[in-house]
């Protein structure tokens, strides 16, 4: 209930945000409303007086009918000040119409209720105020001083200071206020955006650099380890050798084929393609093409094999790509080992591979980031990765996956 009410006091305040300036419209006619009324009562009674306006002809007309002046004194109360106020309700939108009936008001029967609201609001809201609103500014006091000169002359002063002057100098400095600020507000979003711009400039130009050299650099490399690759395996001693060098030269294709994918990607703004995502259907290919290239990896498969969430399945498929990778990378010829459990509530990958047997001439350079990556994706998901040496040289990494049970459970199965 408290929710309730808290989200419908919320819709409202965004409601009267929204409307705020309507709003002040509406209070100012209610504001002024009452006022301007008194002022007519003001002036109509006091019409016995007979000194001027035709606030006065209620009096002339009493000694001939006193219906026909009660009559014509509450339709001057009444009518007169309504049609005020509706000009104050569009007040920023047809200013004129409150000016000329504020100086109506005034010269007709002395009323200056209606004078504060009519100069201020021009000059608060309107940009090319200043000439006409000194013309409707004089004319407001020329009225005023030609009324009350015939009645009270000392209230000439004290009223053309609080009805006219001070409401003109505050709508000004209102208006200019808001002028101010609207022009801030320009110039930031114009900053902001010039800001955008340039740095959209920017990573434009740096992916634009970043596609040169790759493709100098990278895509130039491969295209000769394929070239090298296809006439090893044409001049091939052995069949042996022959289906290495089809191996390495399908790798190297594919990945010129990747490469260029992403070349698109940084040069051209293109989208980044969208092949299926791995899973743990996929860890078989990756060990045979793993294998294909001369390592020795077991894959057993424990517990109870059941489809996971996708992103569980992604992120342990890529926790054994890397693992295989360092191990083929930095342990060649070693015996690798890959064991995939099934638990009830989480998804272990253990990667232990045994020291290296096989030197080589030229090791492959090492990142040093890719453990790093995998940590990185294992805290994503909420998991745990631990890896480190073992005590005859060889590596092992182990990943703890959480996965929710599932009530459609495969047999159980285990390769070796």
């Amino acid at each position: 209930m408290t929710r309730r009410w808290g989200e419908r006091v919320y819709a409202a305040w965004q409601w009267g945000k929204q409307h705020r300036f309507t709003l002040a419209d509406v209070g100012y006619a209610i504001f002024f409303f009452p006022l301007i009324v008194g002022g007519m009562a003001i002036s109509v009674v006091a019409s016995e007086r007979g000194e001027w306006g035709l606030g006065y002809l209620p009096s002339q007309l009493y000694e001939v009918s006193p219906v026909a002046a009660m009559l014509v004194g509450a339709q001057l109360i009444l009518v007169i000040p309504c049609l005020v106020a509706a000009a104050i309700l569009v007040r920023r939108r047809r200013p004129e119409l409150l000016l000329a009936s504020s100086l109506l008001l005034i010269v007709l029967f002395g009323n200056v209720w209606a004078a504060p609201v009519a100069l201020y609001s021009y000059a608060a809201w309107f940009t090319n105020r200043w000439r006409p609103l000194a013309l409707w500014a004089a004319a407001h006091s020329a009225a005023l001083a030609f009324v009350y000169t015939m009645w009270e002359p000392f209230l000439i002063i004290p009223l053309g200071v609080t009805f006219i002057l001070l409401p003109l100098f505050f709508g000004m400095w209102v208006g200019t206020r808001r002028q101010l600020v609207e022009n801030l507000r320009e110039r930031a979003e114009r900053l902001e955006r010039e800001q955008h711009l340039r740095a959209e400039t920017a990573i434009a130009a740096e992916r634009t650099r970043i596609a040169r050299e790759m493709h100098d650099v990278v895509a130039h490399r491969v295209s000769l380890m394929v070239l090298h690759a296809g006439g090893l395996e044409v001049s091939a001693p052995d069949e042996r050798t022959a289906e290495i060098a089809e191996l390495i030269r399908t790798t190297g294709r594919e990945a010129l084929s990747e490469l260029r994918e992403i070349l698109g990607v940084l040069r051209n703004g293109e989208a980044a393609p969208t092949a299926p995502q791995p899973v743990l259907d996929d860890v078989g290919s990756l060990i045979g093409a793993a294998c294909a290239a001369g390592a020795n990896v077991d894959l057993t498969t424990t517990g109870t094999p059941r489809p996971l969430n996708a992103q569980v399945e992604r992120t342990a498929y890529r926790v054994v790509q890397e693992a295989l990778t360092n191990a083929v990378k930095h342990a060649p010829g070693a015996e690798i080992d890959v064991r995939i459990d099934y638990g009830r509530t989480a998804l272990t990958v253990t990667v232990v591979n045994g020291p290296a047997t096989v030197k080589v001439a030229n090791p492959v350079p090492d990142s040093g980031y890719g453990l790093i990556g995998l940590r990185e994706r294992l805290a994503l998901v909420g998991g745990t990765f631990v890896a480190g040496p073992l005590a005859d040289g060889g590596w092992w990494v182990r990943a703890i996956i959480p996965a929710a049970p599932t009530e459609t459970p495969r047999p159980a199965e285990e390769i070796s």
